[in-house]
C-alpha cells in the first residue's frame, strides 16, 4: 500500500471517530433536553407557545403587509384580534364554570342519588363476590380502603396563589408574539440571504415556508372544526335543558384539541355536569352521549374529510408527542403536543435527515477522490477494482 493510500485511510478513520463523537454527544443531547425543558419550564413553555402562536399568525401577518399595511402595525393588529378572541373564550368557559364549581358541595346530594341505583348494583355485586370468596377460601375477603379527597378549595388557592406567575408569563409570551411577528419579515429575508449558495438559500425558503404553512393550516382547520363542534355540542345541550351550554361548548372544543385523552375527560366533566343538573340517571348521561356522538362524527369523517392527506399525521406518533410533551409540560404540553409534532416533522421531511449512521456503518458511505480529481471510488474495504 502506497504512502498515498495510508494518508486516505487515515483521513477515513479519523472521520470516523469524529462522526462516532457528534453521534454520542447527540444522544446525550436527546437525553439530556427533556429534563432541561422540564426544569426550565417557567421559561421554555411561554416561549414554545409564543413561537407556535406566532407562526399560526403568519399568514394574517403577510395578508396585511400586502396591503401596505407596518409590519409593527400589522403585528399589533394581530396580537389584539388574537387576545380578543382568546379572552372571550376564556371568558365563555371561566366565569360559568366559577359557579359550577361553587356549587358543587351542594350538588352532591343530588349527584348520590342519581347514582343511587348504581350504588346499589354495586353493594349488592360486591356482598355476592365477598359471599362466594368466603365460601371458596378461608381467609376474610380484604376490606375495601377508602379514598379521601381533598376539597375542592385547595385547587383554588393553588390558582389563587400562581395567579402572578401565570400573569407574568401571559405578558411575556405576548411580548415575544409581538416582536417576532413584527420583524418576521427581516428575519426571514436575513436567514435565506445568510446562506452561502443559491440553492441552500432555496432549500431555506422552502423549509419556512413549508413550516408556517403546515402548522398555520392545521391550527386554523382543527380550530375551526373544534368551534363547530362545540357550537352543535351546545346546542343540543340547550335543548335538552342543560344549565351553562355554551359553557361546555367551549370546553368540548378546547378539550378537543388534545388527541385522545381530551374527549375522554370532556365525556366525564359532561356525566359529572348531567348528574348536578338532572334528577334521572338516563337522562344525566344523555349529555355526555350526546358529546361521544358528535365526537366520533367529527373523528372519523369530519376531520380526516376536511384535513386530508397533506395534513395527516401518523397516530402512533401523535401517542408518543402527546405523552411525551405531557410528561415535560402537563395540559399545556398536552395542548402543544400535536403543533409542535407537525412544525418537526416538516423541517425533518424538508431539510433531510443526517446519514451519521450510515456514515459510521457502512463502508460504501466513506468515499476518496482519486489522483486526478475524477469521481470518487468506493473504500478499499469494498475492495479496489484492478484494471487488466
Amino acid at each position: 500500500m502506497t504512502e498515498g493510500e495510508n494518508h486516505d485511510d487515515d483521513e477515513l478513520r479519523r472521520d470516523r471517530l469524529l462522526a462516532s463523537l457528534a453521534l454520542i454527544g447527540g444522544i446525550g443531547l436527546i437525553i439530556a433536553l427533556p429534563f432541561a425543558l422540564m426544569a426550565g419550564a417557567e421559561f421554555f413553555l411561554p416561549m414554545t407557545i409564543a413561537i407556535v402562536i406566532s407562526i399560526a399568525l403568519v399568514p394574517a401577518l403577510e395578508w396585511l403587509e400586502r396591503r401596505r399595511i407596518p409590519s409593527a402595525l400589522a403585528a399589533c393588529i394581530c396580537v389584539i384580534l388574537f387576545l380578543l378572541i382568546a379572552n372571550g373564550a376564556l371568558a365563555l368557559i371561566i366565569v360559568p364554570a366559577t359557579d359550577w364549581f361553587v356549587n358543587l358541595p351542594s350538588k352532591i346530594p343530588q349527584i348520590m342519588s342519581n347514582l343511587e341505583p348504581l350504588i346499589e348494583f354495586y353493594s349488592d355485586l360486591q356482598k355476592f363476590v365477598d359471599d362466594t370468596a368466603k365460601m371458596i377460601t378461608a381467609g376474610p375477603v380484604a376490606e375495601m380502603q377508602t379514598v379521601t379527597v381533598d376539597s375542592p378549595t385547595s385547587l383554588v388557592d393553588l390558582i389563587a396563589s400562581s395567579a402572578p406567575t401565570v400573569a407574568v408569563q401571559m405578558f411575556f409570551v405576548i411580548l415575544v408574539v409581538f416582536f417576532f411577528l413584527s420583524g418576521w419579515t427581516r428575519l426571514r429575508e436575513n436567514t435565506i440571504n445568510s446562506r452561502g449558495s443559491f440553492t441552500g438559500a432555496l432549500a431555506t425558503a422552502r423549509v419556512i415556508q413549508n413550516v408556517v404553512s403546515a402548522t398555520s393550516a392545521y391550527l386554523v382547520t382543527i380550530t375551526f372544526i373544534n368551534i363547530m363542534l362545540g357550537l352543535s355540542v351546545a346546542i343540543v345541550l340547550w335543548m335538552i335543558g342543560m344549565d351553562s351550554p355554551a359553557m361546555w361548548g367551549g370546553i368540548v372544543a378546547l378539550l378537543n384539541f388534545v388527541p385522545y385523552l381530551g374527549p375522554i375527560l370532556t365525556a366525564i366533566l359532561l356525566a359529572l355536569g348531567g348528574l348536578m343538573t338532572f334528577d334521572s340517571l338516563w337522562m344525566a348521561m344523555l349529555p355526555a352521549m350526546v358529546q361521544i356522538g358528535f365526537n366520533a362524527v367529527e373523528a372519523n369523517i369530519i376531520t380526516p374529510t376536511v384535513l386530508g392527506r397533506r395534513l395527516t399525521v401518523n397516530p402512533l406518533l401523535i401517542l408518543v408527542s402527546l405523552s411525551f410533551w405531557t410528561w415535560i409540560w402537563g395540559t399545556p404540553g398536552a395542548l402543544l403536543a400535536v403543533p409542535l409534532l407537525i412544525i418537526i416533522q416538516t423541517v425533518i421531511s424538508a431539510a433531510g435527515t443526517p446519514d451519521i449512521a450510515g456514515f459510521l456503518f457502512e463502508a460504501g458511505t466513506l468515499t476518496k477522490h482519486g489522483p486526478g480529481g475524477g469521481a470518487p471510488e468506493k473504500n478499499a474495504a469494498n475492495g479496489e477494482k484492478s484494471s487488466n
